[in-house]
């Protein structure tokens, strides 16, 4: 176990000796860190490498200067240069928040962006704000939609914070695949076959081998086959794709610049980098905040208090898991997977940064 804030400072050291300032290393690493304590190490410290492989290869901005090139008094349009996405995408909230709070509800469509974390933790930065957040974003092309035989969209996720009073807030954070990348991504890496359902060879064959995105294989959308309901997580990523890429002029679908060795950047390209989609809405623009928060209480202990099926110990509500897994590994630390720590300390040689682990 490593105290969280050791591996931060770490990330953000490295970031920096990539050029990255420091401002900028920080807010990364802390999106990175804010994954690993909510227990989804598939976009924690793993990530690391993939966005440093990315400025070495000059494909991602060291220094950039996010411009909103189009406004109104609540929509934006937000240019990232090309940046880090958590910086990116951390100026993009904050943007929708200042909206909402002139304007009600805010929206802000990213174009020129890049990878930006875990989507839960840009729209949990409206809930100190007595506002839902909402945030998305279109990924590497690696999902393929029902009945294909190749990755044409990404695993898309979309995450909604809402506030609530005495109980803790609702956070729905989930991918609109059968698996997130970064999860076939530790399976792979640990050597361990994946369950059926998951991910299909390049002939649309089913596979149990999580290696198998690396020769042409795909992910499944969420529903895994027609059968049960593959259609419904196409259409949902296909919405996002839309919302993320066409409205603010990004690349869509399996234009998306990949942010994985294995896959190749397309000679042509119809918009810019990768795209996002965020929203605020002030609560107190529909109903009175503290009426809100005290139904939310309700609705949370309804929900809370539904029978049991049998052998488990009772009803998930969206977020609980991961503010449990936050707390706990705040208070005794987090644990990364082997081959992330020797990802880390390969890293740290190379930049001569002193490993903690």
């Amino acid at each position: 176990m490593v105290r969280p804030e050791i591996i931060r400072d770490t990330a953000t050291e490295l970031l920096c000796r990539c050029g990255v300032p420091p401002g900028d290393a920080d807010i990364t690493s802390r999106v990175l860190i804010a994954a690993e304590l909510r227990d989804i190490p598939s976009h924690g410290i793993l990530r690391l490498s993939d966005y440093i492989h990315m400025l070495e290869a000059g494909r991602i901005n060291q220094n950039p200067r996010p411009v909103a090139e189009q406004r109104t008094l609540s929509t934006f349009t937000l240019d990232g240069d090309n940046g880090l996405g958590p910086v990116v995408a951390s100026e993009a909230m904050n943007l929708a928040v200042s909206g909402a709070e002139k304007a009600g509800t805010a929206w802000v469509a990213v174009r020129n962006s890049n990878h930006f974390g875990i989507a839960g933790y840009y729209s949990m930065l409206a809930l100190d704000h007595d506002m839902i957040g909402i945030s998305m974003c279109n990924a590497n092309p690696l999902v393929a939609p029902t009945f294909s035989s190749e990755g044409m969209l990404g695993t898309n996720p979309l995450a909604v914070a809402v506030p609530a009073g005495e109980e803790a807030p609702l956070v729905a954070d989930f991918a609109t695949a059968s698996i997130a990348r970064g999860k076939v991504d530790l399976l792979d890496r640990k050597g361990l076959a994946i369950n059926e359902g998951f991910v299909q060879d390049e002939y649309g064959r089913p596979s149990r081998e999580p290696g198998v995105l690396k020769n042409g294989g795909s992910i499944l959308p969420l529903g895994s086959t027609r059968e049960y309901g593959s259609h419904k997580g196409y259409c949902m990523a296909a919405i996002i794709d839309i919302l993320s890429a066409l409205l603010p002029g990004a690349n869509f679908g399996p234009f998306v610049p990949p942010s994985v060795p294995w896959l190749q950047v397309k000679p042509e390209l119809p918009g810019k980098g990768t795209g996002h989609f965020f929203g605020a809405m002030r609560i107190d623009a529909f109903i009175g905040a503290e009426d809100f928060k005290k139904s939310m209480d309700m609705w949370i202990r309804t929900m809370r208090a539904a029978r049991p099926a049998e052998g488990q110990k009772g009803v998930i509500i969206p977020g609980e898991p991961e503010r449990l897994a936050e707390e706990r590994n705040t208070r005794d630390g987090i644990m990364l997977q082997d081959k992330v720590v020797e990802q880390l300390r390969d890293l740290c040689t190379r930049y001569k940064v002193e490993c903690p682990l």
